[in-house]
């Protein structure tokens, strides 16, 4: 498989998406948290997925702590993205929440939950509308500063609001949904135009699309700065997805 360099690393260009790796609701633990840990081993020791993608959000917290326990001490290749800046009330709530002290905040917790030092890229989950984005950015761009964060991204994000963000610090990364079934975004064209790495998520329709190899191959296809995330929670299905491309 080809590879892409995101955040300082070069890692094959399909990663693995964890946000299934929870109960219903991507609320609280899953139905057996030893097979999610062993699912993320077979992903990155047996497999070769590199890129692993998460948020402090799905559990709340609960795949962070998944992953430290499967993956700690994390070897030197491993990209682990992370997103904080969404806050869940209940099962199937999310709320943006990008006050600058929640921010840190929630860096401080992520950090701990993954027994990390840096956090490889850090997404701002979701922009609040009501805080001014130059705001919330700037609190990242504190913490990369600190060095707490290695690089910053921005997800589901409209091309203004990624030019906006461009013009007040590096961004590594944009990741916004994207699948055959919903083909269109023009942040697509913004990203490419301008050599940020593109990292579709729920790029598999929640697992609704009946060919998912051919799927997979069209975001592939579409360029080389494109980084699909497909997320499952079954082994049979893991395998499926990296082995062929291993």
């Amino acid at each position: 498989m080809n590879r892409i360099a995101i955040a300082g690393k070069e890692v094959p260009r399909l990663g693995l998406g964890t946000m299934r790796l929870t109960g219903p609701g991507t609320w609280g633990q899953p139905a057996d948290p030893a097979g999610a840990v062993a699912l993320l081993r077979t992903a990155v020791h047996d497999l070769g997925v590199l890129h692993i993608d998460t948020a402090d959000a799905y559990g709340p917290h609960t795949v962070e702590e998944l992953i430290r326990r499967a993956l700690h001490p994390y070897p030197e290749p491993l990209l682990l993205a992370t997103k904080v800046g969404m806050v869940r009330p209940a099962p199937n709530i999310w709320r943006p929440l990008g006050r600058p002290e929640y921010l840190r905040a929630a860096v401080e917790a992520s950090l701990r939950r993954l027994g990390a030092e840096q956090l490889d890229l850090c997404y701002l989950h979701r922009v609040d509308p009501a805080v001014p984005l130059a705001d919330q950015l700037g609190e990242l761009a504190a913490l990369r500063q600190e060095g707490k964060i290695g690089e910053i991204g921005l997800s589901k994000v409209t091309p203004d609001q990624v030019r906006e963000a461009d013009g007040l610090l590096p961004v590594a990364a944009v990741q916004n949904v994207l699948n055959v079934t919903e083909p269109d975004d023009p942040t697509l064209a913004y990203c490419m135009v301008n050599g940020i790495p593109y990292v579709p998520y729920r790029p598999l329709n929640a697992g609704k699309l009946p060919d998912p190899a051919a799927a997979l191959r069209w975001l592939l296809d579409l360029s080389p700065m494109v980084a699909p995330i497909p997320g499952t929670a079954n082994p049979i299905h893991l395998r499926a997805l990296f082995a062929p491309e291993s």
